[in-house]
């Protein structure tokens, strides 16, 4: 049966002279792979910054009395907040996905 809509990614040209994602990476898989666990550790400095931005802002902003500023504060944690909500949950799917198909996902060998 001929695939229409299938392909391997692992072939894909990244150029003249720069190969191809399978001669660069190793496969496809390996890249995906490494993008997650970047993005997931990028995503905890970002948590980690927002928190220490926002918790100053409002300590700052007590001393003070500025409300403008403590709700600024506030907002930056909340959002840190449901921010590490979505990344936890999207690396909590990735883990089930693990499990349900036997992949190592996170885990690639690198």
């Amino acid at each position: 049966m001929k695939q229409l809509l299938a392909f391997n990614l692992d072939y894909v040209s990244l150029g003249v002279g720069k190969g191809t994602l399978h001669s660069t990476y190793g496969s496809t898989g390996v890249l995906i792979s490494n993008i997650l666990k970047i993005s997931l550790t990028a995503a905890g400095i970002i948590l980690i910054g927002l928190l220490i931005f926002g918790g100053i802002a409002v300590i700052m902003s007590a001393g003070s009395g500025d409300t403008k500023k403590a709700a600024q504060g506030k907002a930056a944690v909340t959002n840190a907040l449901i921010g590490f909500a979505i990344v936890f949950g999207a690396f909590l799917i990735i883990q089930v996905i693990e499990l349900i198909t036997g992949l190592n996902i996170l885990n690639s060998g690198l």
